[in-house]
């Protein structure tokens, strides 16, 4: 139905769930369809190809489960992971401090290489941690959403692949696939995860995880059953290869109508325009227009480093004398959604804004226009009614 069009609504730019493309909203209500259907198969089967699409690799596992961004966390400590065994945490925000927690859970002892807030987490004393000590895996988050750092992956998989090769390295990208360039073989991660609602440009709902091939021996040569029910491999894994191969199969029901919407964005990620190398040079582009706008406002970066900003989200302190009261909500009166502070010691300090997806690749829209003349008129606004 290439006529339809979503109605009006506010420009959602915090750093997901993002804008989403009226063909995957309107694929997202497709007739609702069994599971086990011959027409459903090859559409779950083209996903799994297409996210490995995404991540350059050719060989390793795709898992597309009802979830979201956290359960591929549960799904690293329950599968990777055995009770007692020591895990490594590059720690550059809040997601870290939960995704340590989710591992605690599991039973992992959890060492941390603890970076400042707003810096990622030094590689010397990375090299220096696992010199010192044998760790089954090693993980961090690629861009940590609280903060708007971007960890450099390749780097670090280096460094593990350097000092303890047997190590896994382990990457949470739920705010960084699509927006950020991964190269999951070459780089050699272990394990990648996401979510659908960010640069993937799809409805908040499913975990997507990929794990390469050294990741699946690690988890068939466990020595005791998996520590979860819904996250176990042992379940989804014989599912998913199925479906690439053209079969039905079943553990627990998949959220048909949102892997066709799924579908519809992968389509246009993998196969439309622009390329993936083109969509991640229009992030990094769009990025710097936002940055070089809050910069000209005298608003400083989160990310000590612009090296390590990400490029589909900008966080950036309020100046002095304002605060989110002074700037959220007039931002929405313009009909423009972004997102405040997370992260717990600094919250209230700082404000981010998502720029990822079609509010990147789609320039006709002038999302990004629209976001820096907001800025530009908010500020404006907010200190002038200082000064009154």
């Amino acid at each position: 139905m290439s006529s339809f069009k979503q109605e009006p609504h506010k420009l959602l730019v915090i750093p997901g769930p993002i804008e989403v493309a009226d063909d995957v909203l309107y694929a997202n209500a497709h007739p609702s369809m069994s599971h086990m259907s011959a027409d459903f198969v090859p559409v779950l089967g083209d996903c799994l190809r297409m996210t490995r699409q995404v991540l350059y690799s050719t060989t390793a596992q795709p898992f597309i489960i009802a979830g979201s961004g956290t359960l591929g966390w549960d799904q690293v400590a329950a599968n990777l992971v055995e009770p007692g065994e020591s895990v490594l945490l590059l720690n550059s925000g809040y997601f870290g401090d939960s995704f340590t927690e989710c591992l605690q859970a599991y039973g992992a002892n959890v060492d941390e290489v603890r970076a400042d807030f707003g810096t990622a987490a030094d590689l010397d004393e990375v090299a220096k941690a696992l010199s010192a000590k044998k760790y089954k895996l090693v993980a961090f988050t690629h861009v940590d959403t609280s903060t708007g750092v971007l960890s450099d992956a390749k780097a670090v998989a280096a460094t593990v692949q350097r000092v303890s090769p047997d190590t896994l390295v382990v990457m949470d990208a739920v705010c960084s696939v699509a927006s950020e360039d991964i190269r999951m073989d070459a780089w050699g991660l272990d394990v990648v995860l996401t979510a659908s609602q960010k640069g993937l440009g799809t409805p908040p709902g499913l975990s997507i995880l990929v794990a390469s091939q050294k990741a699946l021996k690690v988890f068939e040569a466990r020595t005791r059953p998996v520590a979860s029910y819904y996250a176990s491999w042992k379940k989804w894994l014989p599912v998913m290869r199925a479906y690439e191969a053209g079969s039905a199969a079943y553990f627990a029901t998949p959220p048909v109508n949102l892997i066709y919407a799924y579908h519809a964005s992968l389509t246009q990620i993998t196969r439309g325009a622009p390329s993936l190398e083109e969509r991640f040079a229009a992030h990094r582009r769009a990025s710097a227009r936002i940055k070089d706008a809050c910069a000209a406002l005298g608003l400083r970066q989160l990310p000590r480093d612009p090296a390590y900003a990400a490029n589909g989200m900008t966080a950036v302190y309020f100046p002095a004398g304002l605060a989110a009261p002074d700037v959220v909500p007039r931002l929405l009166q313009k009909d423009v959604v972004v997102a405040g502070g997370l992260h717990k010691d600094h919250k209230d300090k700082y404000f981010r804004i998502g720029h990822m997806g079609i509010t990147v690749t789609h320039e006709e829209r002038g999302d990004i226009d629209r976001i820096v003349a907001a800025l530009r008129e908010t500020f404006a606004e907010a200190e002038a009614s200082k000064k009154a």
